[in-house]
């Protein structure tokens, strides 16, 4: 199952007080994350049942390629998209090279709640990030360790799986592997 998990929701099903987690938008027994988004990250959580897939999908030794529109803290540099290209040392561990790209903001995504916190004097720019890892807050600490601070961090798509067409708070139902007719059905969200 692929979700468009929005911003504030916990990536998990056991209830915790005034918060919402992936039973508030999925009542799907049995079916599990494969890989986790923070909870002020939004986009694409791949869930299924199978375990030999959620370790496929999760576990950096596949290799699954993961892609993020990420929004920064000033105008990024060649400079930086050079340094997140080569791989970053973040102490505890240095992350494989990443494919790095400055773009424009997606036309098609939608408005975050809560907007991010804007500053008159800052301006904010876009990167997309490919990286096949996926360690606890990787892509906010390589932006930050190039100088260029997330704030808003959008997860596009998990190897051929993506949100393309998918709500925030939406899921639908895909095959475990790329078909060539495209299997649809989109649950609205909350």
């Amino acid at each position: 199952m692929l979700f468009n998990k929005p911003y504030g929701v916990l990536c998990q099903f056991s209830p915790t007080p005034g918060r919402q987690t992936l039973k508030d938008f999925i009542g799907v027994p049995k079916v599990y994350p494969a890989g986790r988004l923070d909870a002020d990250s939004e986009g694409l959580v791949v869930l299924t049942g199978d375990g030999g897939l959620q370790h496929r999908i999760s576990d950096p030794a596949h290799k699954q390629v993961k892609s993020y529109f990420v929004q920064v803290e000033g105008i990024v540099t060649s400079e930086a998209l050079e340094k997140l290209a080569r791989g970053i040392d973040l102490g505890d561990f240095v992350t494989r090279p990443a494919e790095a790209a400055a773009i424009d903001e997606p036309a098609w995504l939608w408005p975050r709640h809560p907007p991010i916190r804007q500053r008159k004097l800052i301006p904010t720019s876009w990167l997309c990030l490919r990286i096949a890892e996926g360690k606890n807050r990787q892509v906010r600490r390589m932006t930050a360790a190039v100088g260029f601070p997330t704030l808003r961090l959008v997860r596009h798509a998990v190897g051929h799986w993506t949100i393309d067409g998918l709500a925030p708070g939406s899921w639908r139902e895909s095959p475990a592997e790329p078909s060539p007719v495209p299997h649809r059905q989109d649950h609205g969200g909350k």
